[in-house]
């Protein structure tokens, strides 16, 4: 994940960053095999909008003047986590999805506030 004089963003090196973008893919792969006809799109487009959100507002926050505003940057993020698991919750329900993708989608949002809330302390 470089651009293209070799250097890395200095948001890249955070771990937490990272586990955003594997969790905004797993979603994204998540949205090709549901199992709907679609009709639905608005709330399957909000749910990779929701998921992707993690990372870029890591990174947009990351880029910002002051500790202040990232930390508002991380607690968006961290809400875009509760409204992805709060969709696949809707989904499972509707049966589009499974409990166990449901249940190991949760394990890593768990796992990502986690990491959100120890960088957020870790700043206060």
């Amino acid at each position: 994940m470089q651009h293209d004089n070799g250097n890395i963003f200095s948001f890249q090196r955070l771990k937490v960053w990272q586990k955003s973008i594997l969790f905004a893919k797993k979603v994204i792969r998540i949205v090709d095999g549901l199992n709907t006809d679609r009709k639905h799109y608005r709330l399957i487009e909000q749910l990779e909008s929701a998921s992707t959100s993690v990372a870029m507002n890591i990174a947009e926050g990351k880029g910002r003047q002051s500790t202040k505003e990232f930390i508002q940057f991380l607690y968006i993020a961290r809400g875009s986590l509760f409204e992805v698991i709060t969709l696949l919750i809707i989904f499972n329900e509707a049966g589009w999805i499974s409990m166990k993708i449901l249940q190991e989608i949760q394990n890593d949002a768990e796992e990502i506030t986690k990491m959100l809330n120890s960088l957020i302390k870790s700043m206060k």
